[in-house]
């Protein structure tokens, strides 16, 4: 119960303080929307919010599956491989490097109109590469002793992967994961403010750009925080199944 309550009462703590921030400031809504001006954004554009807030996610959990299995088989060829290590690494550094709001009107025009692929592309693109890494990370810092044990016992490099390499890298993946699923989500607005195709909630927050909505653009900020906190919570879901044997009490 205490997981639950506490994250609520921090919401609150949060909301609380920035509708106290508004009101003492006195400032208007299109300056800066406080909490209680964006339930009627909500409601008034509520059938947008469904539809468009359900074609962001999809989006943004297509292009996490791709960096997921992209990023899996990347960090595994780095992590068995120093020569492989050497020479990607330098490659995914520098991709990472570029900005991708400059890589997202150059992808749109390569895949002009298909802006589900575009969409989809960005996602995976601004994700996959702390997935890679940390799965490198994790394979490449695997203790020899435990290698040469297993294998003097007849293991082969399967059975030394299934082991002792994967629970090694677990942890690893899932906290690089939690980053990535932010990172997903700025991919997809971006594109979808960009693409003159856009739906999603990118699109709706460029909309309220466009006609000085403000209410309407935090309401989108807010849609976008809750799908994000949404899809957070279902990865620590997953890694309490998969290596909550790895969680230490703080007490």
């Amino acid at each position: 119960m205490r997981q639950y309550l506490i994250p609520t009462f921090a919401m609150i703590i949060f909301l609380l303080f920035w509708e106290a921030l508004v009101w003492v400031n006195d400032w208007p809504n299109y300056k800066m929307a406080s909490p209680s001006d964006l339930w009627p954004a909500f409601w008034r554009f509520k059938e947008l919010f469904l539809s468009y807030g359900w074609e962001t996610l999809w989006r943004t959990v297509a292009g996490l599956i791709i960096a997921i299995l992209v990023g899996v088989f990347l960090g595994m060829i780095m992590g068995f491989s120093k020569v492989m290590r050497e020479g990607l690494y330098p490659l995914l550094v520098g991709f990472n490097a570029i900005p991708k709001a400059t890589v997202v009107p150059i992808v749109a025009l390569m895949f002009v109109g298909q802006h589900d692929l575009n969409t989809v592309l960005i996602a995976f693109m601004i994700s996959f590469f702390p997935i890679a890494v940390s799965v490198s990370i994790g394979l490449s810092t695997l203790e020899p002793e435990y290698r040469d044990i297993l294998r003097s016992l007849g293991a082969s490099k399967i059975t030394i992967f299934w082991k002792i390499a994967l629970p090694k890298t677990l942890p690893e993946f899932f906290g690089a994961l939690k980053v990535a699923v932010t990172l997903a989500f700025i991919g997809t607005n971006l594109m979808e403010i960009v693409s003159p195709h856009g739906r999603g909630l990118g699109a709706l927050f460029d909309s309220g750009k466009t006609n000085s909505d403000y209410p309407l653009m935090f309401a989108v900020l807010i849609a976008l925080a809750v799908l994000g906190i949404a899809l957070y919570y279902v990865v620590v879901f997953l890694e309490r199944i998969f290596a909550g044997w790895a969680e230490r009490s703080a007490d």
